[in-house]
């Protein structure tokens, strides 16, 4: 009994978190870009749109007023927007969205701190070789990058994991809603125990995981 409610609540968190990591790791390298892209006098920002609009300024006011909430605060707020995209407002459905709304601020900046650290070196010689700034970003810089980018993409997963946690406490599935449901409500210490153990495991793995795959990318070795 306790095997098979625990691995039920395993897969709808991993659910979670695999469909909300994969849209927001993918918007938040769109928005991590921009926010490097149109702040770069070398590259897009004295582009004739962006000196009216400061596309960068616009996007780190909305990564930030992103980053400023409480999950949980989000969750609530946006809950006519998630029954809207979902259909209903809780099960493990609904959580991905208010999960990838979460997360996305958070890639944006790993994006954006991960770009800035390369080698300023390597952004002008590709700029002197003749590429075009939209090459310099995801040709050059990407590459140069993408052992950062993969330790950050771990840890947006990891917080994803433990949002995932939180959502269980208004009825988003997975473990943490087997952990309040069971663990919490019921007084049961064995289910309480053995999901705490599963979420430090799975978090480990990711963990170990992410640290393998960024050694191996990483050209510098």
């Amino acid at each position: 009994m306790l095997i098979r409610l625990i691995w039920s609540a395993l897969l709808e968190t991993l659910l979670m978190v695999g469909a909300a990591g994969a849209v927001s790791i993918v918007l938040g390298v769109l928005v991590g870009a921009g926010l490097v892209f149109f702040s770069d006098p070398a590259l897009g920002r004295n582009w004739p749109v962006n000196r009216y609009l400061r596309l960068d300024q616009v996007l780190s006011a909305i990564v930030n007023v992103g980053r400023s909430l409480p999950f949980l605060v989000l969750m609530v707020a946006i809950i006519p927007f998630t029954r809207m995209i979902a259909g209903t407002s809780i099960g493990t459905k609904a959580a991905i969205v208010p999960l990838t709304l979460g997360a996305i601020p958070f890639a944006a900046r790993v994006v954006e701190n991960s770009l800035r650290e390369v080698d300023r070196g390597v952004v002008e010689a590709a700029l002197v070789m003749g590429a075009s700034p939209g090459q310099v970003v995801f040709k050059v810089m990407f590459p140069e990058a993408l052992p950062s980018l993969v330790l950050g993409f771990t840890l947006t997963l990891v917080s994803l994991v433990n949002f995932s946690a939180m959502a269980g406490a208004v009825g988003g599935g997975g473990l943490g809603d087997l952990a309040i449901r069971y663990g919490y409500q019921r007084f049961r210490t064995d289910v309480m125990a053995a999901t705490v153990a599963v979420l430090i495991v799975l978090v480990q793995l990711m963990q170990w995981g992410g640290q393998a795959l960024s050694s191996t990318v990483d050209r510098r070795r």
